[in-house]
């Protein structure tokens, strides 16, 4: 079986970042480590099946297919495969405005 390279980019590792500080200042450090872990066990799961993740619907309401995600809910983590290495763009709380999210980040950088 293939094993595939996990690149996080600097605004992925921000996210991650983020989401941390935030539950640990609003809730629990405790919470905070327990989410990051998960969070880094949904990421190190596409080592082995990169294609499991859905298109997200605001990316193919444009028109646009070589983007997936999965979840760790209610995060969604946003990613793209080239060759045997995966990219992820994006880890963020899947409430917030994602066509807003995904167009800055994806679109216009």
């Amino acid at each position: 079986m293939t094993k595939y390279r996990i690149l996080l980019t600097a605004d992925a590792e921000r996210d991650m970042e983020g989401i941390c500080d935030y539950i640990a200042e609003h809730d629990l450090p405790e919470k905070a480590d327990h989410v990051l872990a998960k969070l880094q066990k949904v990421v190190d799961g596409l080592r082995n099946s990169p294609n499991r993740g859905s298109i997200p619907k605001e990316l193919l309401s444009l028109g646009i297919s070589e983007y997936r995600e999965v979840y760790f809910n209610p995060y969604r983590i946003v990613y793209r495969v080239v060759g045997k290495t995966i990219y992820v763009y994006l880890i963020a709380d899947g409430r917030r405005n994602m066509e807003t999210l995904l167009a800055r980040r994806l679109l216009e950088g």
